[in-house]
């Protein structure tokens, strides 16, 4: 039994690396990429002018309610189809994958700046502060720490949904398992193979969010909870 997953790594083991490179690379790259477009859209849709706030909901109520998957036909496919441009399968993949990561972050974002009491902001304004200062030196360190939680949730949703840049050709994780099933006709072994790699990843990710989470907690304001056993 175990001498079909042996063999699948000795012949096929670079393969799989490549992939792997490749699916890490597109959720690092994209979930930075969200975290500081999804910054703007929050900042702008709490803060700015009424166009502005429109303009930002509107982005989001619109990457939020269709499916990625046609969010990265349109890039690939549709915006060469106007003649304007044209990006390669990894890039389309890492713009459509960070434009629909922001419209989630900005939320996250949202949600932390309103969870932090409207009297800080007023203290700040009250002995001459103006309003950016008080978002970049009062607000925004504290927004870090509030939404560090739903950042872990995207990081790992983002590992996951980084196998739909198979439909665009690129050879990241899954592709790489459907190709290894193709010449071996082991597609149970191979996509088992790629499964535990993506649980491992995962698991790496969560941990080093939940280090990330006690660094910055600060003793008596911030609380980091416990996430089970599992991890």
């Amino acid at each position: 039994m175990f001498e079909s997953y042996i063999k699948i790594f000795d012949r096929y083991g670079p393969d799989i690396l490549s992939g792997l490179k490749l699916t890490i690379y597109i959720t690092l790259i994209s979930i930075i990429f969200g975290l500081f477009l999804g910054l703007i859209l929050a900042i702008l849709k709490l803060y700015g002018h009424k166009i502005l706030k429109f303009l930002s909901s509107l982005y989001i109520e619109i990457i939020r309610g269709t499916p990625m998957t046609v969010q990265l036909f349109i890039i690939y496919y549709g915006l060469p189809s106007t003649g304007l441009v044209r990006f390669s399968p990894f890039v389309a993949a890492i713009l459509g994958m960070g434009l629909n990561s922001a419209a989630y972050q900005a939320e996250y974002f949202r949600t932390a700046f309103n969870a932090i009491p409207v009297g800080q902001s007023d203290a700040a304004l009250s002995i001459g502060m103006n309003r950016w200062k008080v978002i970049l030196y009062i607000l925004l360190p504290q927004v870090v720490r509030i939404t560090i939680p739903a950042w872990t949730n995207e990081l790992i949703a983002l590992t996951q949904y980084s196998s739909l840049a198979m439909i665009l050709t690129v050879m990241e994780l899954t592709s790489v398992g459907k190709y290894i099933g193709s010449k071996t006709f082991m597609y149970i072994q191979s996509f088992a193979i790629i499964a535990v790699i993506y649980v491992i990843i995962s698991i790496v990710f969560t941990r080093l969010m939940v280090y990330f989470e006690k660094r910055l907690a600060i003793p008596g304001v911030s609380v980091v909870r416990g996430r089970g056993s599992l991890f």
